[in-house]
């Protein structure tokens, strides 16, 4: 099967798509991922995939598992693997509204990874239509969480990964013009510092800032980064009154790495920042984290399966690790042949300029439809 012949339309895939941009899902809101979800239930049921809701737990929202008819259903296939929560809170499209200008298209959550998740499916639709039989059934998942490193869902992801022989993530493509074959390590930390109140204008000396506190922490946690490992912080909230001196701060941080040893060693020096010092209490805990997924030889002969597509459609595909983290990182590490970055070409995702190249719908999309039409 070429999936160049397939008849992948551009102005058809972004009127189905533009509705999955507009149903803002921002992650912390369960009940607008929930929507989001539906929505993506209601198309994938159209295409004739039984649909099934996993409620959410811990405050997120549900998870979709939509499989596609087949005669080997039950039987390990592939997984098509995506998240539809983004980082943009709801009223973004008043900033961010859909728009296309040239050869882009605007709008939250349009590259990190609506965009890709649609056109795996309209591959899928595709294939259906040309009367393209997969060899393996096909699953597809959507997850509500990932934007918050997957604290609700990392238990139904790996166990639906570990029913299928091969993970397919079309989170956005790798530099712009290939797959990713690895990931590297991340954890997360919440910060607290508590301190004394006191007046902050009758008696500000006996008082001890739990804000100067975080401050000081934060210069010393971006100090720590290295080529080997990086640290930033990325929240902070503290203090309730401006003429108090506040008891109370919290943070989080992010620390990023290559190697697993080297993550780990960095999670040592983050919680060895835990202390008291002058009345102040600094506490750092360990929060969810993803282990480094480096390729293994399953990976690399599924990449090589890609390339191959690729070749077809007149594409050089080039591979390599990314440092941002997705649902990859976990399928990955299970040792499970994971092909990730099989998203949209674009730029700009988690900013209020996010977008896609209109031409990667029905470019990626026909990759995603040589894959799951070549794979056994």
């Amino acid at each position: 099967m070429d999936p160049a012949s397939l008849p992948f339309d551009t102005e058809t895939m972004l009127a189905g798509l533009r509705p999955w941009v507009e149903c803002e899902s921002p992650t912390w809101d369960a009940e607008a991922v929930n929507r989001m979800l539906e929505l993506a239930a209601r198309d994938m049921a159209i295409a004739g995939a039984s649909i099934e809701y996993i409620a959410g737990r811990q405050g997120f929202g549900g998870c979709i598992r939509a499989r596609f008819p087949h005669p080997k259903q039950g039987q390990p296939g592939i997984l098509i693997a995506g998240h539809m929560d983004t980082v943009h809170p709801v009223g973004t499209l008043q900033k961010l509204p859909w728009r296309r200008e040239g050869g882009k298209c605007y709008g939250p959550g349009i590259l990190d990874m609506k965009g890709g998740n649609y056109a795996s499916l309209e591959a899928i639709r595709q294939l259906q239509t040309a009367s393209v039989a997969t060899p393996l059934p096909v699953t597809v998942l959507f997850t509500p969480d990932e934007e918050v490193g997957t604290p609700s869902t990392r238990d139904i992801i790996e166990a639906e990964a570990a029913r299928n022989k091969y993970v397919l993530v079309p989170e956005p493509a790798f530099r712009n013009a290939g797959v990713t074959t690895g990931r590297y390590a991340i954890a997360r930390f919440n910060l607290e510092a508590a301190g004394k109140p006191s007046h902050a204008g009758a008696a500000l000396a006996s008082g001890r800032s739990a804000i100067r506190e975080m401050a000081k922490q934060i210069i010393a946690i971006d100090g720590m980064t290295s080529e080997d490992c990086t640290f930033s912080v990325g929240v902070v909230h503290g203090g309730q009154w401006v003429n108090c001196v506040a008891s109370n701060c919290r943070g989080e941080a992010l620390s990023m790495a290559k190697r697993q040893s080297d993550l780990d060693r960095g999670v040592e020096r983050m919680l060895a920042l835990s202390g008291t010092s002058n009345d102040v209490t600094f506490t750092v805990t360990r929060g969810v984290t993803r282990p480094v997924w480096e390729p293994n030889a399953g990976t690399m002969a599924l990449y090589e399966k890609a390339r191959a597509v690729g070749k077809q459609l007149g594409l050089d595909l080039i591979h390599g690790s990314s440092g941002g983290g997705s649902d990859g990182n976990f399928t990955g590490a299970m040792g499970l042949p994971t092909l990730d970055g099989l998203g949209l070409r674009g730029a700009d995702y988690h900013t209020l300029n996010e977008h896609i190249e209109i031409d990667s719908l029905v470019e990626r999309g026909q990759l995603m439809a040589g894959l799951l039409a070549s794979l056994q």
